[in-house]
């Protein structure tokens, strides 16, 4: 009961500081990876930056439409992260670029998630043709956008899911040519060092940067060149800052760092004011511990329902809990420490995965 109170006023105060203008994020297992993908400045330079197109090298912010509303339909709540991008060439034509909710692990049938998003696109375009000009698609001449999926990882593990679409099918060499062959475009953020991001000098070197910090240490380690940081936020567009603010927002509550700190950092942010960032962050060892203790005791309660046959969507109904894969990803780690149920190694364990460990 205790707990559900501590929720409702998390919810409470999350919406109150939206309705005040404050950087919100009500799911913050969520990266930034959505953040970048919705504004044009950051997906123009990711793009233009980290995929090795050449028709994609020129590609600018007034030439990107975002028309992920369109396709809300074929995006399961669990991957709300998921945009999709239609883009001008300078040729006239258009590309759809569908591009995946981020992982920050890795997901071994990320392949056919991305089908299924391509034959959703496909499938709409031809209807709409199909309005325009009626049989339009059963033309000879008839042809269909191409579609580039792009699947942007921020895990430290390597990335080991298949990149091509046979690879996911058994028999594949026999049956190869009956089986419709595609791969997805990685961009793996541990590729890129420090020095690369900085060297790029634009507004999705920094948000890169931030994604790719970890822990307290990396926050504290964190040394970036003072012209980088000047020009950077000199330069940066209104809404560039705010996207910016929005990813470091997200990784400090990762780091169940208090919202008053939070917020004092996207304020320096907004104000311009890039210097001392990670001045004098006085709350990581004890947030450190209260996570702890509080994903401990989260454990020590499904380990209980466990050992009453409950299944793990039935465990975060009886918890309250919204993230049924967190529950999930408990659950199943805890199966293998049973019967014992060590709350100390099944924590351990937990830890040492990307999956998020929160209070």
């Amino acid at each position: 009961m205790q707990k559900r109170k501590k929720e409702r006023k998390s919810r409470r105060q999350r919406k109150h500081a939206w309705q005040v203008g404050q950087i919100a994020n009500s799911k913050v297992a969520d990266s930034g990876g959505k953040i970048i993908f919705e504004n044009a400045v950051l997906c123009s330079q990711l793009l233009s930056g980290y995929v090795e197109l050449e028709e994609l090298k020129n590609v600018r912010p007034q030439d990107i439409e975002d028309v992920t509303e369109r396709y809300i339909p074929m995006f399961t709540e669990q991957r709300d992260a998921d945009v999709v991008k239609k883009v001008h060439l300078p040729e006239g034509e258009d590309i759809f670029i569908a591009l995946i909710e981020h992982k920050s692990a890795v997901d071994y049938n990320v392949i056919m998630q991305i089908l299924r998003y391509m034959v959703y696109i496909w499938e709409d375009y031809e209807n709409q043709q199909d309005k325009l000009s009626a049989g339009i698609s059963k033309t000879k001449g008839f042809k269909y956008p191409p579609v580039l999926p792009i699947v942007y990882y921020e895990g430290r593990e390597e990335w080991t899911a298949d990149r091509e679409l046979s690879e996911r099918i058994v028999l594949n060499e026999v049956f190869k040519d009956y089986i419709p062959n595609f791969r997805y475009y990685l961009i793996q953020l541990k590729e890129h060092d420090k020095e690369e991001l900085i060297g790029k000098k634009d507004e999705l070197s920094f948000v890169m940067l931030i994604n790719k910090l970890k822990d307290a240490e990396e926050f504290k380690s964190l040394e970036l060149p003072e012209e980088y940081l000047s020009d950077l936020f000199i330069d940066s567009s209104d809404d560039v800052l705010k996207a910016i603010a929005k990813v470091i927002a997200v990784v400090l509550r990762k780091q169940n760092i208090p919202e008053d700190d939070v917020q004092n950092m996207v304020d320096r942010i907004r104000r311009r004011q890039p210097m001392g960032l990670w001045d004098d962050w006085k709350g990581f060892d004890y947030q450190e511990a209260v996570r702890t203790g509080e994903t401990n005791k989260l454990i020590k309660l499904i380990c209980k329902k466990i050992q009453k046959g409950k299944l793990p969507d039935q465990i975060a109904e009886e918890l309250d809990e919204d993230d049924v894969e967190y529950i999930r990803e408990i659950y199943n780690i805890a199966q293998r420490h049973a019967p014992a149920y060590d709350t100390h190694e099944i924590y351990e364990e937990l830890s040492k995965k990307d999956t998020l460990v929160k209070s």
